[in-house]
């Protein structure tokens, strides 16, 4: 008897604005947060069911896909963001006056595909992989907010922290989740191996060539 006055409750709630009218709260809302909004959020927002909105974010993205707009509806898991659709970028930075998009070096895609594959994953399991120290590595990802804390592991010793993606991951890749992810190619880890070792190696190098100084 509660479920139907929830969903009689929720009907009525729509019914006092047209489609149109939702769709623009739901652009209000996440325009005016920035970050990626949880959909359970915009349907207490709305007291609306989940099909229902639903279909509203679809239209939305149509909507943007279809006309000649500089923003996009992305999706993260259970979230939504409107982003710049990568076309305006070089306008943007000029407007802005701010550097482009940060490079990732072979040694912070290396450890990034590890974390992403294999999370949640330790420091250590990270290391196990790729076969060097990755703490610079990992301090770098969670500088550019690839790369987040996410726990601990409480069945090891020392309880070691647990890193996983954030949503700027997804977002910077293309995908709504990490099941959308290429799967690896075989032998994929002997190549993170062996190119980790090269670095390693011209690291200990650059080190005796400054001491020899």
């Amino acid at each position: 008897m509660e479920t139907d006055q929830t969903s009689l409750s929720q009907q009525r709630s729509l019914l006092l604005m047209d489609k149109d009218s939702a769709k623009a709260v739901i652009e209000a809302a996440l325009f005016s947060c920035g970050d990626p909004v949880e959909k359970v959020r915009l349907e207490a927002m709305l007291e609306t069911d989940p099909a229902t909105l639903e279909d509203l974010l679809s239209e939305l993205e149509k909507d943007y896909n279809r006309k000649r707009r500089g923003i996009r509806l992305i999706r993260l898991d259970d979230k939504v963001q409107l982003v710049t659709k990568p076309e305006c970028y070089p306008s943007l930075i000029k407007l802005l006056k701010t550097p482009g998009k940060q490079v990732l070096s072979d040694a912070l895609l290396e450890t990034l595909s590890v974390v992403a594959y294999r999370q949640p994953v330790t420091r250590l399991e990270v290391e196990h992989v790729r076969g060097v120290n990755s703490d610079k590595a990992i301090a770098k990802l969670v500088e550019f907010n690839l790369v987040q804390e996410v726990g601990r592991r409480n069945d090891a010793p020392g309880r070691p922290l647990l890193f996983g993606t954030t949503d700027e991951f997804l977002r910077a890749f293309g995908v709504s989740s990490t099941e959308d992810l290429p799967v690896p190619e075989a032998g994929q880890i002997a190549v993170f191996r062996e190119e980790a070792e090269q670095e390693a190696d011209s690291e200990l190098r650059e080190g005796n060539t400054t001491v020899g100084i």
